[in-house]
């Protein structure tokens, strides 16, 4: 199947109408917090985040009292999230650098996010998009998949999927369009069996095995 700008149009109309209403599953109550809960999801699912951050939120919601705790007191508090040792360092030195060098209040600006440690690509998308409102496209392992798999945006890299769907999305939906995906990717196209069966986008897509042998 050749997927021209029309078939992507309907493939977005599509995705659109079924999660229009979903947005992020982190919980957070400030820029900080989601900053602080999208770190912790890397390699960790949303959910199990949504207990760590539950957990300690109530203590440790502002740069000044996380960044108060020694490296083996915050590894013990996400010590059930994966990688945590690493994200512990990471956490601590972005609390830090808040505090040292944007008056502990988190950066709006994609450049001086990206300087914080624990903050790439993604990290900074998710936030700027969620937390202010800016048109960004955040690509994580769902986002990859779906896109590549629909043929929305073919690349071998997150940033050249984030610079496909950017041409093929209209600016104004770029951070809805971010959540339509994965969504998609987390009830229906799935990393290991996908449900082309009964996805809604079976005809429009160029990898649904449905008829297939």
């Amino acid at each position: 199947m050749r997927v021209t700008k029309k078939i992507k149009e309907e493939q977005l109309k599509r995705l659109s109408e079924v999660y229009h209403d979903d947005g992020t599953m982190l919980h957070f109550t400030s820029p900080f917090t989601l900053l602080v809960a999208v770190i912790l999801s890397a390699q960790c699912t949303d959910k199990r985040v949504n207990v760590i951050t539950g957990r300690i939120f109530p203590r440790l919601a502002s740069p000044e009292k996380m960044g108060a705790l020694r490296q083996e007191e915050l590894e013990n508090e996400i010590r059930d999230c994966g990688l945590y040792k690493a994200k512990a360092k990471n956490l601590l030195g972005m609390c830090h650098m808040l505090i040292e060098n944007y008056g502990g209040e988190v950066p709006e600006d994609f450049d001086e996010l990206v300087k914080l440690p624990g903050v790439g690509r993604k990290t900074a998308n998710v936030v700027r998009s969620v937390a202010w409102g800016y048109p960004a496209i955040a690509v994580d392992t769902h986002v990859f998949r779906v896109a590549n798999r629909l043929k929305l945006a073919v690349g071998t890299t997150p940033l050249e999927v984030e610079k496909g769907l950017m041409k093929a999305i209209p600016k104004k939906d770029w951070s809805a369009a971010h959540h339509w995906l994965i969504w998609h990717g987390r009830r229906v196209c799935t990393a290991r069996k996908p449900a082309c069966e009964t996805c809604f986008l079976q005809d429009i897509c160029p990898s649904c095995t449905v008829g297939k042998k």
